[in-house]
């Protein structure tokens, strides 16, 4: 009996399942790099070459060129996949709601929580910016989107300022909470996630009070 266009031959159908299995092996092996880079990252590495993350993942580092054509390709990929994966932790409970200390706690809470998820990829990317345009322009939007997060969760308190005092207030929120400040306090003074997320509660409620 002839096979219909809609039921493929044995030896057709098997040769789909080894495309789709290749193709499988080949996205979880992409992924396993990226995951080692972004391990990496979090161990001072901030911009491992393939052969190290070969070394960390055990393939050959051939077999890592083969899905990333050069370091800078390697790190970007890792970067962007890290970024993808802290996107939801970005978004704040209950976004412009509730009362002052609501919402400074959610906001603080938001801030502290992507920073310590993601401190390790974002001092790769501050690194890497200066030569790197698209990691360049990924952290001016994300510099951006925090600003942005500081206006609207703050709104009430900023717009009730008078001109010269709202803008400096805003600017100086904004500056206190971006993760180049966070790591000030978490690195550069030794202070725990706790210790930094009580500071810039207190230094954020003293310059937003009425």
């Amino acid at each position: 009996m002839a096979l219909s266009a809609r039921e493929p031959s044995a030896e057709a159908s098997g040769d789909i399942e080894n495309i789709d299995g290749r193709s499988a092996r080949r996205d979880r092996n992409r992924t396993a790099v990226l995951d080692a880079v972004i391990e990496l990252f979090s161990e001072d590495n901030l911009a491992p070459g393939p052969e190290e993350v070969a070394l960390r993942v055990g393939l050959s580092a051939r077999s890592v060129y083969r899905y990333f054509e050069d370091r800078d390709a390697l790190v970007r990929s890792a970067i962007e996949r890290h970024l993808e994966i802290l996107r939801p932790l970005f978004a704040i409970e209950e976004f412009t709601r509730g009362s002052f200390e609501e919402r400074l706690e959610r906001f603080m809470a938001s801030r502290m929580g992507v920073y310590e998820a993601g401190a390790a990829s974002f001092r790769a990317s501050v690194v890497r910016s200066s030569f790197d345009s698209i990691l360049k322009g990924q952290l001016e939007a994300n510099h951006r989107a925090m600003r942005h997060q500081v206006d609207a969760q703050f709104a009430i308190e900023i717009d009730s300022m008078a001109s010269p005092r709202r803008d400096a207030v805003a600017a100086a929120v904004d500056a206190l909470t971006q993760f180049e400040s966070i790591d000030q306090y978490r690195i550069h003074r030794g202070l725990s996630a706790e210790e930094t997320s009580v500071l810039l509660t207190r230094a954020l409620r003293i310059l937003l009070a009425p």
